[in-house]
């Protein structure tokens, strides 16, 4: 049964002692996590949640985020873990988009949600990650009579993640456990683990690849060593003291692990298996991790939230640039840019639209309460992923770019219509475009491109930036101010040419 519940039971039939989650020095072995997780669903179950009902977090990577995580599984509740980077408005979006019953949140996020506007009847939950002083999230570890009626079917909804869309506006990815147990199967195949493998757990918990390595483990009676927060010091230094096996992580943190001045080869000597996923990484970077790692195994993962594998190149120093073929559950075809009809699939080396088969058990079934971009998204059963790329000869998959110029800055996909919408509002702007230029540590980074009345302060406008709703990290790295905006004979925005001028 393709089911996370039985993942987890098999796992403690399996290896019951063997460890499961390391946080600092808390370790929790498989009976352990099964135990903990199970008081927490009940105790959630006694406070009026039930099956169906969706749980928003707001969690680091932490042992308490783990535990949460299965107890949603176990009992049927739908986590819906939120980016801690969120702005106070964007939380009260997703809360009344997804209609939480309860929000479960780190102390350091007690400013966040204080600020959002909550439901009066939304139950919450505070975690104190140090332990100083007795929590909410402490009554959920109280044992009681346990009522074991875990939920086993594969169709119920074990999670929905948020990801973002061309309006700019967040889409809920309602996911079922037979997508998601089918996604950490192809996960564990495509990338080689082995029983018992070791691996960090930086990527956070709320994007596709964190949950992915956090229930691969599992099926390999593997150990997710949890890191809250990236920093290459602390990464390297976890890596070495517990012994990682395989690292899954963005290129950006990849770059900044061999930039580190403590990195070596003997650090991370027990590393055999690399993969990536979230963003493309850079020929020059490959090579890099292939001569310091030396790797059994470099993948490359082309995937989204929505369907978790596209394709993937287990080899990416033999062939930089290629995504590879279709995953083990997947098919893929490549249509013409300005249409929809999906049986006209284009040749090789022809440049189009990529598109992926939903009939894959890893695939999403709709979005949540969107029809509109169900429409968009979903045609004939096929999934428009909003990519452009081409395969070559060989079968390969290269993909070239976004149909609706998504920045991909760190791993965070960034909507350049939610930056543009907050500049245009500042004194002077005329017209405030942005777009992705390469950055040799993030991959990209957003670049405005401003044209004004008159003279503009720089430093003034990034201040006004970072006063608005939008996250932090959206912000522009760096700004130019133009005379003309370049545009088609129609009046469309040609972010080509800027990012050809300006890169």
């Amino acid at each position: 049964m393709l089911n996370n519940t039985i993942t987890l039971l098999a796992a403690v039939e399996r290896e019951p002692f063997a460890d499961a989650i390391v946080d600092s020095d808390k370790n929790i072995n498989y009976k352990e996590l099964l135990k903990i997780s199970s008081i927490i669903g009940n105790n959630l179950i006694s406070k009026g949640l039930r099956e169906g009902d969706r749980l928003i977090t707001v969690l680091q990577n932490n042992w308490q985020a783990t535990v949460v995580y299965w107890a949603c599984q176990l009992y049927g509740i739908i986590i819906t873990p939120i980016n801690w980077r969120s702005t106070s408005s964007e939380l009260d979006y997703f809360i009344k988009d997804s209609d939480a019953k309860a929000i479960i949140f780190q102390d350091v996020f007690r400013t966040l949600v204080l600020q959002a506007k909550l439901p009066k009847d939304l139950l919450t939950i505070e975690v104190d990650v140090s332990n100083r002083q007795k929590s909410s999230f402490d009554s959920l570890l109280e044992e009681t009579d346990l009522k074991e009626q875990f939920v086993k079917s594969n169709d119920t909804i074990s999670i929905m993640l948020y990801t973002s869309g061309t309006t700019g506006v967040g889409k809920g990815v309602p996911r079922s456990h037979l997508a998601e147990k089918s996604s950490a199967l192809a996960h564990v195949s495509q990338n080689k683990y082995e029983y018992k493998e070791r691996t960090l757990g930086v990527m956070p918990l709320y994007h596709t690849m964190g949950i992915r390595l956090l229930l691969s483990m599992c099926i390999v009676n593997g150990c997710f060593i949890c890191q809250s927060n990236f920093d290459s010091d602390k990464a390297l230094d976890l890596i070495e003291k517990e012994k990682v096996t395989s690292l899954y992580l963005v290129p950006t943190l990849y770059h900044d692990l061999i930039t580190n001045i403590k990195f070596s080869k003997k650090i991370v000597k027990k590393v055999r298996k690399l993969g990536f996923a979230g963003a493309p990484m850079s020929n020059h970077l490959i090579r890099k991790l292939n001569n310091y790692f030396n790797p059994d195994i470099f993948v490359n993962h082309y995937g989204s939230s929505e369907i978790y594998t596209f394709t993937y190149c287990e080899n990416a120093a033999e062939k930089p640039g290629s995504a590879g073929k279709p995953g083990i559950n997947q098919m893929i075809r490549i249509i013409d840019i300005n249409s929809l009809d999906i049986s006209q699939t284009l040749p090789a080396g022809i440049e189009g639209k990529i598109i992926a088969s939903m009939e894959s058990s890893e695939s999403f079934k709709n979005y949540w309460n969107r029809p509109d971009a169900d429409k968009e998204s979903i045609v004939d059963g096929w999934y428009i992923t909003g990519d452009l790329g081409y395969f070559d000869e060989e079968g390969d998959l290269f993909v070239t770019g976004r149909l609706d110029d998504m920045i991909i800055s760190g791993g965070e996909n960034i909507l350049p219509v939610e930056v543009e919408n907050i500049l245009s509002t500042y004194p002077d702007v005329i017209e405030a475009v942005v777009c992705g230029i390469p950055d040799e540590r993030l991959g990209e980074i957003v670049a405005a491109f401003i044209k004004s009345s008159k003279k503009i302060d720089i430093d003034k406008l990034d201040a006004f930036f970072l006063k608005s709703t939008i996250s932090s990290f959206k912000r522009p790295r760096k700004y130019f101010l133009v005379d003309e905006i370049p545009k088609s004979p129609v009046g469309k925005i040609l972010r080509r040419k800027l990012r050809e001028q300006f890169s």
